[in-house]
């Protein structure tokens, strides 16, 4: 156990010294290395899909153990938790008038259990709360994603204000755990729990992408010419790879965390 705990102490200290270029060319070395490991594995892609979601309502498991447990929401971020709720219900609008399926049965689950978390952060432990370090304006991404929603929509024969809609909760999905990574980046310090839920959420991320990635190419781009044409279908697979890149820092120093025997996760300045 020594000897791997050196091995990866060696690799880490390597990929620290290396230059940000050769960071990020590493990053997507590793990440293409993934895809095919999974392509080789997983012979239904749509499984992929039903696994991110599943990974996602454990990071949402280890909330509710947090809250109730804990009794605190000490490094959580509310912001982010009501941009969840936002995305959802958007999502579970348009599953119902476009496209209902076993996934709108999942997102009802997940946005009840947000709303939960919503409740308990802003009234029964609200004096652990940290407002002063939840300072991102959560305009700076609703503004931005709504008005990406009004040019760049699906093309399909449904009402043009649910393809909007449609598009509005892709985009806001890719970015709503910005906040959390400011909350996490104003304290430096991330307990257990908080730093469990949010690389739930990057692994997620991460399987939600491998599954469009995998599946483009599988239908030799075929995929994208069925989501619509224009901008939409580039628009989409940029989204799901915008949120695996987001979180790619921060499960990077949750790994080096965890394989290093450290239960708080301390993070340099300027990861997120």
């Amino acid at each position: 156990m020594r000897a791997e705990k050196k091995l990866i102490h060696a690799v880490t200290m390597w990929v620290r010294r290396q230059p940000p270029k050769m960071k990020a060319f590493l990053a997507v070395v590793s990440g293409m290395a993934a895809l095919i490991f999974l392509r080789f594995i997983v012979h239904d892609h749509d499984n992929l899909f039903v696994a991110a979601e599943s990974v996602h309502s454990l990071g949402i498991s280890v909330l509710i153990y947090k809250l109730t447990k804990e009794k605190t929401c000490a490094g959580l971020s509310l912001k982010s938790q009501e941009l969840t709720a936002i995305f959802l219900a958007v999502r579970l609008y348009c599953s119902f008038v476009m496209e209902y399926d076993i996934h709108t049965v999942l997102d009802l689950a997940t946005l009840a259990t947000t709303l939960w978390v919503i409740y308990m952060i802003r009234f029964k432990l609200k004096s652990s709360y940290m407002e002063d370090k939840d300072n991102f304006a959560i305009y700076y991404v609703v503004i931005p994603c709504a008005v990406l929603a009004l040019c760049v929509h699906p093309t399909t024969t449904h009402i043009l204000m649910n393809r909007i809609f449609w598009a509005f909760c892709v985009y806001l999905e890719a970015v709503s755990v910005l906040p959390q990574l400011q909350v996490m980046q104003n304290t430096k310090i991330v307990e257990p729990f908080t730093a469990h839920y949010v690389f739930a959420l990057g692994v997620a991320r991460f399987l939600s992408c491998a599954h469009w990635v995998l599946q483009v190419l599988d239908s030799r781009g075929h995929l994208l010419v069925a989501l619509g044409y224009g901008l939409w279908p580039s628009m989409v697979l940029i989204s799901e790879i915008v949120q695996t890149f987001i979180l790619a820092d921060f499960c990077y120093y949750y790994i080096k965390s965890v394989f290093g025997g450290q239960l708080v996760l301390r993070l340099p300045s300027g990861v997120v």
